[in-house]
């Protein structure tokens, strides 16, 4: 863990320090396609945009692994194709992403490797298209039936 800042708290007040972390909070915006939005409030924005600006929150703190939980629940087909981008653009600038998520596409899309949970045990692990084959992991997600 960082040794905690020296900086005096009127240091941080400067005019060069709010300059900086505002300058910051708008490339994390442009970086998850918000920067048009920079001078709307948070509460206004819609559900999926409110979504991006969560990630863009997350990557302020500079993250080396970042963990995201169901990204894609309650979003529009558009909504999902651009959060997959960001994802992607995520993970291409060196950040470890886990991803726990029900919508396979976007799983099948993102991920280099997929484990999967059947009631809490791993019963799958691997590349996806070998995982999505599995015939454990069709007999837990589309049951006896669909396998047959």
């Amino acid at each position: 863990m960082a040794a905690a800042s020296s900086a005096s708290p009127a240091a941080c007040r400067s005019p060069v320090a709010r300059r900086r972390r505002r300058e910051r909070a708008l490339g994390l915006l442009a970086f998850v396609g918000l920067a048009d939005l920079a001078d709307e409030e948070a509460r206004n924005l819609p559900y999926g945009k409110q979504r991006l600006l969560e990630i863009a929150r997350a990557l302020a703190l500079e993250p080396k692994l970042l963990l995201l939980d169901e990204p894609a629940a309650g979003l529009t087909a558009p909504d999902i194709v651009e959060l997959v981008q960001i994802i992607r653009k995520i993970r291409d600038h060196g950040i470890t992403v886990i991803l726990i998520e029900h919508h396979m596409d976007v799983v099948m899309s993102i991920c280099d490797t997929v484990t999967v949970l059947d009631f809490g045990q791993k019963i799958a692990e691997g590349k996806p298209a070998a995982v999505q084959s599995n015939p454990r992991v069709v007999e837990a997600y589309l049951g006896g039936a669909a396998a047959a």
